[in-house]
């Protein structure tokens, strides 16, 4: 599956084109190596996603093409949430 259609479905970044941006902007990172919005994902993968000031990494678990949002948590793991500090 492709990581901007993951990202969304497991509702880790709502919407597919935010998903994409996000990827080519180079702010995600798939096994520790820079990831485009079209790379492919396999169970077991590990995802670290920057946002603005917070690091997410997340394991894959499973891959659905569709989840309700009570399943949604269910596709990863998170290993790790970290907030970054930015000087001024």
């Amino acid at each position: 599956m492709r990581l901007d259609k993951y990202l969304k479905v497991s509702r880790i970044i709502k919407r597919r084109p935010v998903a994409k941006e996000v990827a080519d902007k180079g702010r995600i990172k798939v096994n520790g190596v820079l990831a485009k919005s079209s790379t492919d994902l396999k169970v077991n993968d590990q995802i670290e996603v920057r946002f603005g000031n917070k690091v997410l990494t997340v394991k894959v678990l499973e891959m659905l093409d569709s989840t309700k949002k009570e399943d949604a948590s269910k596709m990863y793991e998170i290993i790790s949430e970290t907030r970054i500090e930015e000087d001024a």
